[in-house]
């Protein structure tokens, strides 16, 4: 009889099939990367994903992010990611729609995937999962960026030609953070967006949004879906 996994199992073996059914993923962010790499996960037959976002599909995402479609604007993105594995997979999900801060309790899980870009909360989930011995793995910059065949698995302290690096790396170094940050990083000079989109917004981002694609994001979520399933056999053999 053919099993829905039998593929994986060729590449991993049933002991590796197991262990991925007895995981659990927290993924905080369910936008350009976070999807894919939902999506990548729960075709690997993990066994339970926990989704975290406060945001609803725009019309802007439709270019990149695998849940945007006409039909879902303006519905949640962690409801809508649920709703896309069901079709495929019998992965539980669990959602969250709500944004990561100092005050969000990490939920207990085997591994976290950062796929945010604010700052100071990607820097809270990276310091309660070292304290909470939890492997964590963050996306850096995806956007303005068009060549995905430079993304690098790394740590941060390794890190160049990242805006939003430089500023984790100075925010780590006031925090006095200690301790490898993994990430995934891309090696491409960023793209300068200086074409102001929207005069009334209440901040740089809002007036001038970054340029994005669909190859770059999600080969950085793919990635991402890899590097966790990799980490994680090895720790099961």
């Amino acid at each position: 009889m053919v099993q829905q996994l039998e593929r994986l199992e060729l590449l991993i073996g049933k002991e590796g099939i197991e262990t991925l059914k007895q995981k659990t993923i927290l993924i905080v962010g369910v936008g350009g990367v976070g999807g894919y790499v939902a999506e990548s996960l729960a075709r690997c037959g993990i066994g339970k994903l926990i989704l975290m976002d406060h945001d609803v599909v725009s019309l802007t995402n439709l270019n990149r992010q695998i849940i945007a479609t006409y039909d879902s604007i303006g519905q949640y993105k962690t409801e809508l990611m649920k709703q896309r594995i069901q079709q495929f997979s019998g992965t539980q999900v669990e959602c969250i729609n709500a944004f990561f801060n100092e005050d969000t309790a990490l939920i207990d899980c085997d591994y976290v995937v950062d796929c945010i870009d604010t700052i100071t909360s990607k820097m809270d989930i990276i310091k309660k999962c070292h304290d909470a011995k939890i492997p964590c793995i963050s996306s850096l910059g995806m956007a303005n960026r068009f060549d995905p065949s430079l993304l690098r698995y790394t740590t941060l302290d390794k890190t160049s030609y990242d805006p939003l690096a430089k500023a984790m790396r100075k925010m780590a170094k006031e925090r006095n953070y200690r301790f490898k940050i993994e990430v995934v990083v891309s090696l491409e000079q960023a793209y300068k967006q200086n074409k102001l989109v929207n005069p009334d917004g209440k901040t740089y981002k809002e007036k001038y949004p970054p340029g994005s694609n669909s190859f770059v994001p999600a080969s950085a979520g793919l990635l991402l879906g890899s590097i966790v399933v990799r980490n994680l056999l090895k720790k099961g053999n």
